[in-house]
């Protein structure tokens, strides 16, 4: 059974950091590129980082660029996002998937997990 399990999210001050994981069960990430999506509140759900594989090339939205960071460790199956300097425009719950990459773009392929909340505020 495919499964994403995301932790890591929490209430932070601006300025803070944070560190996302996402378990994968189900598959190998090793085969996919992977991705971090975030959703706010009333807004559709965004990509802001992509990891490659093989490779680990790296891609991030625009509004991320500099402050968060993609890894991957397929020994553990499990992706990471580093989220630093964040600022209260980056409150959402976050999401991880596997993803398909063609046409230059990522399309998620998995079953969404339960995602994992960050508040960003003072």
């Amino acid at each position: 059974q495919v499964q994403l399990v995301e932790s890591g999210g929490g209430l932070v001050q601006p300025g803070g950091s944070l560190r996302l994981s996402c378990a994968a069960s189900g598959f190998t990430i090793r085969n996919y590129a992977m991705t971090w999506y975030r959703q706010a509140p009333g807004a559709e759900r965004e990509l802001v980082a992509a990891i490659t594989s093989p490779g680990g090339s790296t891609r991030y939205a625009d509004s991320v660029q500099g402050r968060f960071t993609i890894s991957r460790d397929n020994a553990k199956n499990t992706v990471y996002l580093q989220i630093n300097s964040l600022k209260p425009g980056d409150t959402a719950v976050y999401y991880c998937n596997a993803a398909d990459y063609y046409s230059g773009s990522y399309y998620p392929i998995k079953t969404w997990g339960q995602g994992t909340q960050v508040t960003v505020s003072s």
